[in-house]
């Protein structure tokens, strides 16, 4: 299921929920501070343009959900964007990743592993991405992420030489630029 703005709000406190349980343990190990600046950043996400979330749901509640909108022209500062940056360039951030739909958090519990849940929101959440263009990034800590990715068909954009930073852009298995 695909919710579209803030519709999305309705639903703040189980995604909340979903977030913590994912992301408080390894390799994550985000604290009581970052989760609440995530349900703050919640708010302010769904107001972005072509702001989305995927959402995978069972009888126990939300098994997973993924989170997304389209990366401005101008290209932002905050977060690890400037790693992103530094990383490829400004000419390849226009290139591949302005006007893209950006996949900002994917999550899936625990126990929802293994059965494509992760695959099946990125499909969901991509299916509508501009021409394909579809990017996300992650720690390169985060190795079983990082796995997973490739496993599912996204491209790893090289650094250029001498700026890789503890961040992997991934390029969707349909962007053209891959």
């Amino acid at each position: 299921m695909i919710c579209y703005g803030q519709a999305v709000l309705d639903l703040a406190d189980e995604l909340v929920d979903a977030y913590a349980e994912v992301f408080s343990g390894p390799p994550w190990n985000e604290g009581e501070e970052t989760i609440r600046q995530f349900a703050t950043r919640l708010q302010a996400d769904s107001r972005r343009a072509g702001f989305r979330t995927a959402l995978a749901q069972s009888a126990a509640g939300i098994d997973g959900f993924a989170t997304g909108w389209i990366t401005p022209a101008a290209f932002p500062r905050i977060r690890a964007y400037a790693q992103v940056a530094a990383q490829l360039g400004a000419p390849r951030v226009r290139e591949l990743l302005s006007g893209a739909l950006e996949i900002d958090e994917l999550a899936v519990r625990p126990y929802a592993r293994g059965r494509g849940t992760g695959r099946a929101l990125l499909t969901e959440i991509t299916a509508d991405a501009p021409d394909g263009r579809a990017w996300l990034l992650t720690s390169r800590l985060a190795t079983d992420t990082v796995a997973t990715y490739r496993r599912l068909g996204w491209h790893e954009v090289a650094a250029r030489p001498g700026t890789e930073t503890g961040v992997v852009v991934f390029l969707a298995p349909e962007h053209p630029g891959r």
